[in-house]
């Protein structure tokens, strides 16, 4: 049982019950041009994560542990979108309207799709998920069931947003999350910073953080 320098403590991996999450690593979110650069976002700050996440999913997929990728978007007619999401924010275009990469958040759209760099292979499960947390409204819980899942390597957009949320749906059904630091990112600095600090804080409350570099040497 490979252990990994973590923070609060180590974090005892177990490659058979460990699965291999990433959140909405998608288009719009990463890539110039996109729903988050439309908003003013510097998406550069989340770009930074695709290199070492894509170091991560290489690993993984060699020692093959289970690989699942999320995006969040909603059915073309928005029958799943509440109203009160879509209000939300006063933004000049929203979720449904037509952005530079097709309607945004919307399943099928070329913006809704992971960046190249990280694309599914066959076998791994894609969650569709209309909310920040991978748990809500999803079967992802059925699927790590059924594999005897246990522990779940985290990376993914945002930090504080979908990636904080997903890990506290995790720790309420009792998995372990690891969150691979430089494998996540937010739009503000500040924001990624705190929101690893609460996963970490009062003895790992959330669960354990720690760089990829440490998951690397313990999978090699």
């Amino acid at each position: 049982m490979p252990s990994i320098g973590a923070a609060p403590y180590a974090f005892d991996l177990r490659p058979a019950a460990a699965a291999l999450l990433i959140i909405d690593m998608q288009r719009d979110f990463l890539e110039p041009g996109g729903f988050g650069a439309v908003l003013g976002n510097d998406v550069a700050r989340l770009r930074g994560a695709i290199a070492p996440t894509r170091a991560v999913l290489e690993a993984a997929r060699a020692a093959a542990m289970l690989v699942i990728h999320t995006r969040e978007g909603h059915r073309p007619d928005l029958a799943d979108l509440p109203p009160a999401k879509r209000r939300r924010g006063n933004l000049p275009i929203g979720i449904g309207d037509p952005g530079p990469m097709g309607r945004i958040l919307v399943r099928g759209e070329p913006g809704h799709d992971i960046v190249p760099e990280l694309a599914p292979i066959a076998g791994e499960p894609v969650i569709d998920k209309p909310g920040k947390g991978a748990f809500h409204a999803t079967d992802l819980e059925a699927i790590l069931r059924g594999r005897a899942i246990a522990q779940l390597i985290v990376c993914g957009v945002t930090t504080e947003v979908c990636v904080n949320t997903t890990v506290r749906e995790a720790n309420d059904r009792g998995f372990d999350c690891l969150v691979l630091e430089d494998c996540t990112g937010s739009y503000f600095p500040e924001f990624h910073a705190a929101g690893l600090a609460m996963i970490r804080a009062q003895g790992g409350i959330f669960g354990w953080v720690a760089p990829s570099a440490r998951l690397l040497a313990a999978l090699s």
